[in-house]
């Protein structure tokens, strides 16, 4: 997924990139024709998606410079960051290797309104030109086995996965949908932005005093961004925005995605409804909470799952009227110490493949 223009995208596709280099592997990374989606796009498709998505941006009452900051950041996201991971505009379709990696991310999210995803077969391996075919934390994301029934693509998806050499998924929901598909049970290892020590954060960010909300464009509602605000105000924080716009928003953050990272890492606190920004959260040792939403594109299915592995459920808020979580103190001790053990996990699971 790694020109799905966010942040935890982008940390993922380079993490597993690096880590596959650390082992000896010479990586390229492939592309994928999206397919047609099998729910309807959210404001259509082409031009008028766009438009849609600028339309959403600029509503509600965030400061009108930060919403401009914010639709420069996602003008200029391909020129400013596709150069950390090597690739440019042009794609890179079915090339001839040794191993395709499936993943990580939602690679198996088929039933999706996405278009720049939708129902893609290449991202089951097909139309590979490959000797061996494997995923990596691969996530069906909010994709269920009811809606592939209700899609009818079950037995399509189930013929393509029993085509690969080894499956490692990332959360119960995608482990389970496996076992159900092809019999077997899969390979689980934890999303590469975790697994993946990064040395590339920056240490001169001077910037203090401010909570973190990281979330995707208007997803907090009007009486959840009122919420954080009070919350914010009673500790005299400012509330920054990274990766989307918010109604609560004092300032919107465009950084390249290392810089991201040390902004969480100087966070007073994090609120998020992300997946990867709970990751991000974990791995700076943040005081966060996590926004669970089983409505609308619901987020439930991998970021409950996500807490429970890491042994950090306390910190999902079913509502944002607990807030108050923030002020409970974590302790990272056991967190840190299942990383550690399935940092080692995921070397051995990658590197069988790369001899």
């Amino acid at each position: 997924m790694q020109r799905i223009q966010n942040y935890g995208s982008f940390l993922q596709a380079y993490g597993l990139k690096k880590m596959i280099e650390e082992l000896g592997g010479k990586v390229q990374f492939v592309d994928y024709h999206p397919g047609k989606t099998l729910l309807s796009p959210d404001g259509g498709t082409g031009i008028k998606r766009k438009a849609y998505k600028v339309f959403e941006s600029l509503k509600g009452s965030a400061p009108l410079k930060e919403k401009v900051r914010f639709i420069n950041y996602k003008r200029n996201y391909a020129a400013k960051y596709y150069p950390y991971l090597g690739i440019d505009e042009s794609c890179n379709y079915s090339p001839e290797v040794d191993l395709l990696v499936i993943g990580s991310d939602e690679v198996f999210n088929c039933v999706q309104n996405n278009t720049n995803v939708g129902f893609a077969p290449e991202l089951f391996g097909r139309r590979r030109r490959a000797k061996r075919l494997i995923s990596y934390a691969a996530s069906f994301g909010n994709t269920t086995e009811e809606k592939l029934d209700q899609f009818g693509v079950k037995r399509t998806i189930s013929k393509w996965l029993n085509e690969f050499d080894a499956i490692s998924v990332r959360d119960r929901n995608s482990g389970e949908l496996i076992k159900i598909m092809t019999g077997s049970e899969p390979e689980y290892n934890l999303d590469p932005v975790l697994m993946y020590e990064f040395k590339e954060i920056p240490d001169h960010l001077c910037e203090k005093n401010y909570l973190l909300l990281y979330g995707y464009s208007g997803r907090f509602s009007k009486e959840e961004c009122r919420r954080i605000r009070a919350y914010a105000n009673k500790r005299k924080l400012k509330i920054f925005c990274i990766g989307g716009i918010q109604e609560c928003c004092d300032r919107f953050v465009d950084v390249n995605p290392f810089e991201v990272i040390a902004y969480f890492k100087h966070a007073d606190c994090v609120v998020t409804d992300t997946f990867h920004g709970t990751i991000l959260s974990v791995i700076t040792h943040r005081q966060f909470v996590s926004v669970v939403r089983d409505s609308g594109y619901g987020n439930a299915q991998k970021l409950t799952d996500l807490l429970e592995r890491l042994k950090l459920s306390n910190r999902r808020l079913s509502s944002i009227s607990e807030i108050r979580k923030l002020e409970k103190k974590i302790d990272y001790t056991e967190t840190d110490r299942i990383i550690t053990c399935e940092r080692k996990k995921t070397r051995e699971y990658l590197e069988q493949w790369l001899v």
